[in-house]
């Protein structure tokens, strides 16, 4: 029997996502303990939580007070056994490479309380190809949050092969409890929902640039020009990472086996030169400024 009540939140994994994920629930007054094998990692995750918070209280968005009460409610452990002791829930979010998804939750299963709920933030991989290391499959579940998740405010929910509705209702319910939206996946998707909308879409950029189509610049020239957005394609992979965007793309090609899912090679050709994108300072475009954002770059004013 799950509880019906959620007081503690694990994170697992102290990346981008797993960081911006244990924020969002500090904030709303859980307590929350960030896990990650990497000291480093763990650092990094609360430099980067310092940094989003003087954020919002330099534009006066939230109070100090405000700022280290939610500081308060967050630990940091290299300690797997202890950062799931007493915890309602656990949420992974590991890269996404499906054997030590499998390995995380093989050990989450055996150490977690049988009342704690099991997710993973997965962005393309079914729980139903990971429960099965599992001896409660039926507490398992996909929680797909979005990268800064207090302005997305939506995540997706899928049910595996044995999710217990009763599971559901509390990720729901505890998704409502941190502003976020839970959308509901009918039947087992890879991908999901708007993954699987965004995929074809990056997939289809990457394909343009790897023929000699199209610069990646003209490709997102494109894609901000007609939506009004202030980032491409391109300059989202490189928030991603293009390490994780193509670990995603192997998922799709796992499963089909369809040579035409395999990663472009203008991705893997960039990952081979170790430019993965923000966290090393150059993927597509060059970083902390990426030409993306100069003035006069949509729109250059020598063109004819």
């Amino acid at each position: 029997m799950v509880s019906d009540k959620i007081g503690k939140v694990c994170v697992i994994g102290s990346g981008y996502l797993g960081t911006q994920i244990g924020l969002l629930c500090a904030m709303h007054d859980y307590q929350v303990v960030m896990y990650d094998i990497s000291q480093n990692a763990l650092e990094s995750s609360s430099k980067e939580m310092d940094n989003y918070l003087n954020e919002w209280l330099n534009k006066k968005e939230l109070t100090r007070r405000r700022l280290s009460k939610t500081l308060g409610n967050v630990g940091f452990t290299k300690d797997l056994e202890d950062a799931v002791s007493g915890a309602d829930i656990v949420i992974e979010a590991v890269v996404e490479v499906l054997d030590l998804k499998r390995d995380v939750f093989k050990r989450l299963d055996e150490l977690c309380s049988p009342e704690t709920v099991i997710a993973t933030n997965s962005s393309s991989i079914r729980v139903s190809r990971i429960e099965d290391v599992c001896r409660s499959p039926e507490r398992v579940i996909n929680m797909h949050f979005y990268s800064y998740p207090w302005r997305s405010r939506v995540l997706e929910l899928m049910k595996g092969t044995y999710t217990n509705d009763e599971v559901v209702s509390r990720a729901e319910a505890f998704s409502k409890s941190i502003n976020v939206t839970p959308l509901l996946v009918k039947k087992e998707s890879t991908g999901f929902i708007f993954n699987r909308v965004w995929r074809a879409v990056k997939k289809e950029c990457l394909t343009v640039v790897d023929e000699g189509v199209a610069s990646f610049e003209d490709v997102d020239r494109a894609w901000m020009s007609l939506y009004g957005v202030d980032v491409g394609p391109f300059g989202l992979m490189d928030r991603v990472g293009l390490d994780v965007v193509r670990d995603i793309e192997n998922i799709y090609y796992s499963e089909s086996g369809d040579p035409r899912d395999a990663p472009p090679r203008v991705l893997l050709d960039k990952i081979k030169r170790g430019e993965l994108g923000v966290k090393t300072g150059k993927g597509f475009y060059h970083y902390p400024n990426p030409r993306y954002l100069d003035p006069g770059w949509l729109h250059p004013k020598d063109q004819v």
